[in-house]
């Protein structure tokens, strides 16, 4: 059977522990690095200045030199294509040679040199049984670097995979490097794709992936007015991982002594998007982070304010606890619930609002403008005390239109001096005692209320 003629890669993938992401900010993480190492016959091919095993081995090996330093990381190593001859094609060769542990360096560095060339090629399945090699850990920082000279030739489908394992919190976007040819085009779907076509380009790679995952990067979250500057602060907002949607860090907004939003140190792996809890929330767009480099996240916020009031002004007390339902204009769910002469901040844009006064109101179409206050005001109430409601059974209702009624309350057994607070206006009760066997015995009591005024009305008492 001819062997392809393949290319090398390196496919870093930053995984999670199977309890899930946990926020950096929590306490430094534990690092643990997981090397999935391509052994199959086709890395004897001759590559630049030596075989493509010495290659990688030497370039590996180098690098595990450099990680000596670093005390919080642990490493371990998974080959496959090393324990049966190609041909025949035997799709289940892999294997993790070394567990993740801290100190395992030299024992990596001593198998490497043992490993021998001779089968195929199972990315996939050796991306998927991975994700086992990582014990449970509540703060730990999974990374799987794979080097491999080739392409998939188990009929698995690394791509799809790879996007499964995001989508579901296992593991985050990977690196791809391509050395010999550019397969861009066919790696894009697995991960972040870079130049590898010479050995020091390839090097260059390494280090930069290695560089990702063993430091942070500065960002900052600007929240952006009506003029997109970055004026808007104080809210809370969250960062999570772009595709699974895990959190990451939560912080309430912040501006530093310049007026500028204060400076964070990111983890720079994952592709962030920002969750800004504004009244409503906003999502930022996807944002990568390059190590190294400032990265600005931004999200539009611009904002306003929002006051319900009354216009006499004549007892604020009727109304101080007033709530009232927010929406979004058109969408009947409730956004948020204020309190009348309570300022509240929402975004630009226009809602609809229902005050739950007697009888309730519904406004439309309430636009909240950019840095402005809006002010609502509705009449002061009247009080009504309704005489002998106790005693039986009926209903109130508003009066328009000479005969035209709509309910607003059920008169309640019990309650007795029952007082109402009502809008300005007609009303009518309806109302039969209960020592009455006869319908006609009901009772049509018709009364204005009038603002900030106190009257008393009898509901066994016609007109």
């Amino acid at each position: 059977m001819r062997i392809r003629i393949k290319i090398l890669l390196l496919l870093t993938i930053f995984a999670f522990a199977k309890l899930g992401a946990q926020p950096l900010n929590n306490g430094e993480p534990t690092t643990r690095i997981l090397f999935i190492f391509d052994a199959s016959k086709s890395m004897w091919g001759r590559w630049q200045t030596d075989a493509k095993i010495t290659i990688a081995r030497n370039i590996l090996t180098n690098m595990l030199d450099s990680l000596e330093a670093y005390s919080n990381l642990q490493i371990g190593l998974r080959v496959f294509g090393h324990q049966k001859d190609f041909p025949p094609q035997d799709c289940d060769d892999t294997r993790l040679e070394v567990p993740i542990s801290f100190n395992s360096i030299p024992k990596i560095k001593h198998r490497l040199k043992t490993i021998y060339p001779r089968g195929t090629t199972p990315i996939a399945l050796s991306l998927e049984a991975c994700a086992n090699d990582f014990t449970e850990c509540k703060n730990c920082r999974n990374v799987v670097i794979l080097i491999t000279d080739g392409i998939e030739e188990c009929g698995g489908d690394p791509c799809a995979i790879s996007i499964a394992l995001q989508k579901k919190g296992i593991v985050l976007k990977p690196f791809v490097i391509g050395v010999g040819l550019d397969f861009k085009e066919a790696f894009d779907c697995v991960g972040t794709y870079f130049d590898g076509s010479t050995e020091t380009k390839f090097q260059d790679a390494l280090t930069t992936i290695i560089s990702h995952v063993m430091h942070k990067t500065t960002a900052q979250v600007s929240l952006l007015d009506a003029h997109e500057k970055a004026s808007e602060t104080n809210v809370v907002y969250t960062l999570h991982d772009a595709t699974s949607n895990s959190l990451y860090y939560q912080y309430v907004h912040t501006m530093n002594t310049r007026g500028l939003p204060d400076t964070l140190l990111l983890d720079p792996i994952p592709v962030y998007k920002a969750k800004v809890y504004t009244i409503p929330q906003v999502w930022s767009d996807s944002v990568s982070l390059a190590q190294g480099k400032h990265t600005i996240i931004p999200a539009n916020t611009p904002q306003g304010k929002l006051v319900f009031k009354t216009k006499e002004q004549i007892n604020r007390s009727k109304y101080s606890n007033l709530p009232v339902i927010i929406r979004l204009a058109g969408n009947p769910n409730t956004l948020n619930v204020q309190n009348f002469f309570r300022e509240e901040i929402y975004l630009a844009q226009k809602f609809d609002a229902e005050i739950l006064c007697l009888p309730r109101i519904l406004l439309k179409d309430i636009e909240v403008k950019p840095n402005q206050t809006t002010y609502i005001e509705v009449s002061e109430p009247g009080t009504v005390e309704f005489l002998n409601a106790d005693n039986g059974s009926g209903a109130l209702f508003t009066l328009k239109n000479g005969n035209e009624i709509e309910w607003i309350y059920n008169f309640k057994p019990n309650s007795k001096n029952l007082r109402l607070m009502l809008q300005p206006g007609t009303y009518r009760s309806i109302f039969r005692a209960n020592s009455s066997n006869t319908t006609t015995d009901t009772k049509v009591v018709d009364f204005q209320v009038e603002a900030g005024r106190i009257i008393k009305v009898n509901v066994l008492q016609d007109n």
